[in-house]
């Protein structure tokens, strides 16, 4: 039988693995709890030769932790992880994701926060 803590460790360790970053953009995922609903900001970024996001305003790497102060070029919403991969993924072309892993992962964020707004838990993104 998998024991629950055995998954976490298996999440845990891949959440440390190197990913390229989609030129594309990134997404801040984020709950509204009163509205019921599961928010995606989208930011625009460069990837420069060494692999960092750089902001396309200021030229400067965008941190990875910490509170960055940046306009979205989107604000997408949904009541479910379904309703907000259609908007982002199937209704908004040319598409904002470019690489395929971005899109998996946002996939597995958006069923993460889907299942934190349904069980009332908090929801960070990985």
């Amino acid at each position: 039988m998998v024991r629950m803590v055995d998954l976490e460790a298996i999440d845990k360790k891949l959440s440390g693995r190197f990913i390229a970053l989609d030129p594309g953009g990134y997404f801040i995922i984020y709950l509204d709890r009163d509205a019921r609903l599961i928010y995606a900001k989208h930011f625009t970024n460069i990837i420069s030769d060494r692999g960092l996001a750089i902001d396309p305003e200021t030229g400067k790497p965008i941190p990875v932790r910490g509170k960055v102060e940046r306009t979205p070029t989107e604000v997408f919403s949904g009541r479910t992880a379904k309703e907000l991969c259609i908007e982002i993924f199937e209704k908004n072309q040319p598409s904002l994701v470019t690489l395929l892993d971005h899109a998996a992962y946002l996939g597995r964020e958006f069923v993460r926060a889907e299942m934190a707004l349904i069980n009332g838990i908090e929801y960070v993104q990985d």
